[in-house]
């Protein structure tokens, strides 16, 4: 993985953890156990300090940077989806930011809310435990469910299991030129692998609410 030592401060990576070859880390980043950083994400740790506790995702094209002095913290399984900003901010323990959401400085996400896809949480917001934030700036709309919370845990369960899988076996490879016949697809044993009850987290969550 790309990694880079600044000023004496190297990177910091917990060999449970799984960090795509793509993804960027610079100076001053710690990354827990059993954490999943994905393709082209950026931890800039060259101002602040940016850590990504146990558990926790960053997903692909993320990126996670912090003013002077600060830290831009993902706690014990936070669940970071793709294309996301962080800058000086703190998301909470199993809480959420949505897709291309934009998370500013010193906000607090409370435990277990969920930033929706293509938020922008304002500077300073202190999110209450349990929120859904929605919109530009984002607001507090409601409290989640208990089977919303439970969705959004067994999803990040699920990154858990992409960054055993990916330490086991993603390995670089030539494309094949033609499909193979009877062509495998993954299973949801696969998916949840070492997960425990899992499953609900594999399915987009207008699917949950409608069950």
């Amino acid at each position: 993985m790309p990694c880079y030592s600044l000023d004496g401060l190297s990177p910091v990576v917990h060999p449970t953890a799984f960090v795509h070859p793509s993804a960027e880390l610079i100076g001053d980043v710690w990354v827990g156990a059993h954490c999943y950083i994905g393709p082209l994400a950026s931890l800039r740790g060259d101002f602040g300090r940016i850590v990504v506790r146990e558990g926790a995702n960053v997903q692909d094209t993320c990126v996670m940077h912090a003013f002077p002095g600060k830290d831009c913290v993902v706690e014990v399984d936070g669940h970071i989806g793709h294309g996301a900003v962080l800058h000086g901010c703190t998301v909470g323990r199993n809480a959420l930011v949505g897709m291309n959401a934009v998370v500013m400085d010193e906000v607090e996400v409370g435990e277990s809310s969920i930033v929706a896809a293509a938020a922008f949480v304002r500077a300073g917001l202190k999110v209450p435990p349990r929120s859904l934030l929605v919109g530009s700036p984002a607001k507090v709309v409601r409290t989640l469910s208990d089977d919303e919370v439970r969705w959004k845990s067994q999803g990040t369960q699920v990154y858990q299991a992409l960054a055993r899988r990916c330490r086991a076996s993603l390995v670089p490879v030539q494309p094949l030129t033609a499909a193979d016949e009877g062509r495998a697809r993954f299973t949801s044993a696969q998916l949840t692998a070492g997960s425990g009850e899992a499953e609900m987290g594999l399915k987009p969550l207008v699917e949950v609410k409608r069950g």
